[in-house]
């Protein structure tokens, strides 16, 4: 849908979302848009299994999932929560061991 990689201005976003009908398959950024999270949130989604990508593409290849899971996740309230909870201990756990060797550095 996007030429570019990722949509990076609000408008872009602003005329995705306004679509008459979203692509059958959304890539990365498309499907952080859809369901609100930032474009670098949905790689943990994806490990964790939360989201599955169409296919089963290589580590470094681009990821692409399908239109009716994204939409219906989105629309999933215990999945929005629990994948919030998840990022949320995801980048606690990421500042705490930063904070610890920013300990043992100055030590």
């Amino acid at each position: 849908m996007f030429a570019k990689r990722s949509a990076s201005s609000w408008a872009e976003k602003y005329q995705f979302l306004n679509c008459r009908r979203l692509p059958a398959r959304l890539n990365t950024s498309e499907a952080a848009i859809v369901l609100g999270f930032q474009e670098h949130d949905i790689t943990p989604l994806v490990a964790a299994k939360f989201l599955v990508p169409l296919g089963k593409p290589a580590p470094n290849a681009p990821k692409y999932f399908a239109t009716v899971d994204i939409t219906a996740a989105a629309a999933d309230r215990e999945w929005l929560a629990a994948a919030t909870r998840l990022l949320s201990k995801r980048w606690q756990d990421k500042n705490r061991r930063k904070y610890k060797v920013e300990l043992l550095a100055s030590a």
